[in-house]
């Protein structure tokens, strides 16, 4: 929500959207929570079709949203691209949790670096294979995490990339 203030800094209305994957209910209170304390009236979409998504987005419009979040894990391609369209069309900026968001003409995204997470889930393998007992090993947060900008998209737009938004960025497309 900080990064989509950076590039909006009036933001008050914002559309999430989501889909029942696991731990929904702790990841909308997160949202709720930060919203608030930020000033940020949120309004939350599930949306798990393509008729669902086009309706969601009629909704945001209606309701005057000012950006958008997707809060939901991977979606397959199609939906993917109907997103990207729909905020595109809608003309709000929207951030994602995954890389190939802005990497397929998304705003931007920021969320675990998965190639991180990987090498870090090999050490458990590790543990594992040498005898190490499955529940009694620690679970562990994310480490790094990755932003990831559009500049082609924040142009098309009509944003400018914040200075301290490139700055941290991970890599910038476009």
């Amino acid at each position: 929500m900080q990064l989509l203030r950076e590039f909006v800094p009036s933001l008050h209305r914002l559309a999430v959207i989501v889909r029942d994957d696991p731990g929904l209910d702790q990841k909308l209170l997160d949202i709720r929570s930060e919203a608030g304390r930020m000033g940020i009236a949120p309004l939350m979409l599930e949306a798990t079709t393509g008729k669902a998504l086009e309706l969601a987005f009629a909704r945001m419009r209606g309701a005057r949203c000012e950006a958008v979040y997707v809060a939901s894990g991977p979606l397959g391609p199609a939906k993917r691209a109907r997103i990207i369209a729909l905020a595109a069309e809608s003309r709000l900026p929207a951030i994602y949790c995954f890389r190939v968001f802005p990497a397929e003409g998304g705003l931007m995204s920021f969320g675990a670096d998965y190639r991180d997470l990987f090498r870090r889930a090999a050490g458990f393998v590790d543990k594992i294979l040498k005898g190490a007992k499955p529940a009694a090993m620690p679970v562990e947060p994310p480490h790094k995490f990755d932003l990831t900008v559009n500049r082609k998209t924040a142009k098309a737009l009509g944003l400018t990339i914040p200075p301290a938004v490139l700055a941290g960025a991970d890599d910038v497309i476009g």
